[in-house]
């Protein structure tokens, strides 16, 4: 279905994010929760698989995450949270209910700005709680007996974290822009891989239209199965044009949820709408009302790192960057720490000239290498020091910037420190005066025609012998002593 223009429509989009969080045990029990590399049912107990009689426990561990976070989303944390069951039927709830929170979650009313079309705009956060994760359906086909399922519980219980915004969102970029930065600060708060692919963050977009100016909102549609900020992207604009169409054709949307299809490129009916009531939760009775104290808050908040706009901020104004330059540096945490620990290795009086160098290196050479081999910069062989190391080469003319890019690489490959690639290959670059005149020699001895050429005005001529002398010694000559040297020979030459 093509999307239609909606200059008479206004699009409002709410975004409910769900994101496992990273701790050492799952929510309630004390399973394991690093299960994405184990057999199935490898990770389980008694609690896991909701057996009669069995007590849940607290995962301290997670709570303090989700606060974080809610701090991180300047959200306003209650002073007491509860835990709530949420009774439906499906295959993969164990209890056949879900440990939740309903009406006393752990934080609310907070917000997050995003930098959409060149401006910023506030999205409301109506809240975050935590919950736990679901056991995991494999349905198969065989080929040989009708199309069946498998239940793979190592996920269930896995603490999860669920973020619900306003209504706010007006368009697919604005939710895909929400999305993106969200995803980056749970990242720089490790309190989750926050992976859509991985399936460790996941995404349900409530989507409806209304008539321009009109105050009451349309009625909404639910989107699941979405693993991508691409698919998030299509199944809001394809959602968006079937709700309008049905308008326009005099029919109604009804509120249910959908699936997104990526095959197809549509969503598709799955089931009507729960509301809040059909869920019947009521108070978990296995586990306390927590009081969550202005000491725990604070304890909590110190422990923050600086986040994703404060340190793009102090990157501009302390080290001069770019814009563009300083938005790739604070893309990640570690990308950012490991630019940040090169600064502290640079001299005071050349601090602004090393930051763009730095992030020249970091962003171009060493983002490709990383790129090609799927690593993350905290992953790799070479450190803070050793790049300090291979630009303190260049800058003193040890070694030419050519030949640093062949330095690098093998620092990337071998984890050796650019020193002592260059002294182990002989990199050095030359610099003798009487070397330089003997490769001068060999090179215009070698092509008569170039120098001739040179002597009758071609000044590309004299690119042409600066290259071969730099291939006779492999890069490793000084151009611009080699350039000095050919001219004046040149001209000695000339003139006799």
């Amino acid at each position: 279905m093509p999307v239609t223009a909606a200059t008479d429509y206004e699009i409002v989009i709410g975004l409910e994010v769900h994101a496992q969080l990273l701790t050492r045990s799952k929510m309630f029990c004390s399973c394991g929760s690093d299960y994405a590399s184990a057999s199935p049912n490898d990770y389980v107990c008694p609690i896991c698989l909701g057996m009669p009689g069995v007590l849940p426990s607290i995962n301290r561990q997670a709570v303090e995450a989700t606060i974080m976070t809610a701090l991180a989303l300047n959200c306003q944390i209650s002073r007491t949270a509860k835990f709530d069951r949420k009774n439906y039927s499906y295959p993969d709830l164990m209890k056949g209910y879900q440990i939740s929170q309903y009406d006393q979650p752990f934080s609310h009313d907070g917000w997050l700005e995003i930098q959409v079309d060149n401006r910023t705009k506030r999205i409301g956060i109506t809240r975050a709680h935590l919950e736990e994760d679901t056991a995991k359906l494999a349905h198969c086909k065989d080929g040989f007996s009708e199309p069946y399922s498998l239940l793979d519980v190592n996920r269930a219980g896995i603490p999860l974290l669920e973020i619900v915004s306003e209504p706010d969102m007006r368009s697919a970029e604005e939710a895909r822009c929400y999305l993106t930065k969200l995803q980056q600060i749970l990242r720089y708060l490790d309190a989750s891989k926050a992976n859509m692919e991985e399936g460790n963050m996941r995404c349900e977009p409530n989507v409806s239209v209304r008539r321009q100016g009109a105050t009451e909102l349309g009625t909404k549609v639910e989107l699941k199965n979405i693993n991508s900020f691409r698919s998030v992207y299509d199944a809001i604009q394809f959602e968006v044009s079937r709700q309008i169409s049905l308008l326009e054709s005099g029919q109604r949307v009804e509120q249910e949820t959908r699936g997104w299809r990526q095959d197809s490129g549509q969503t598709v009916s799955q089931r009507s709408k729960e509301l809040a009531h059909d869920y019947r939760y009521f108070p978990e009775p296995d586990l306390p009302v927590l009081e969550v104290d202005d000491a725990w808050v604070e304890s909590i908040r110190s422990r923050m790192p600086e986040l994703p706009d404060a340190r793009l901020t102090r990157l501009k104004q302390r080290y001069l960057l770019s814009d563009y330059d300083a938005h790739l540096l604070v893309e990640t945490r570690p990308r950012a720490e490991f630019f940040e620990a090169m600064m502290a290795l640079a001299p005071e009086d050349k601090i602004h000239q090393r930051a763009k160098i730095a992030a020249n290196w970091i962003l171009s050479d060493f983002a490709g290498l990383l790129n090609a081999t799927g690593l993350d910069i905290d992953e790799a062989r070479v450190t803070p020091e050793y790049l300090t190391g291979l630009i303190d080469l260049i800058e003193s003319g040890a070694i030419s910037g050519k030949i640093a890019k062949t330095v690098f690489q093998e620092m990337f490959d071998s984890g050796k420190s650019a020193k002592q690639v260059v002294e182990e290959r002989g990199l050095t670059q030359i610099t003798s005066p009487d070397k330089i005149a003997e490769v001068v020699s060999d090179v215009l001895t070698a092509s008569p025609k170039a120098a001739a050429d040179y002597r009758n005005g071609k000044q590309d001529a004299l690119n042409f012998l600066i290259a071969q002398a730099m291939r006779e010694t492999k890069g490793r000559a000084n151009p611009s002593l080699v350039k000095d040297h050919l001219l004046r020979i040149l001209r000695e030459n000339n003139e006799s």
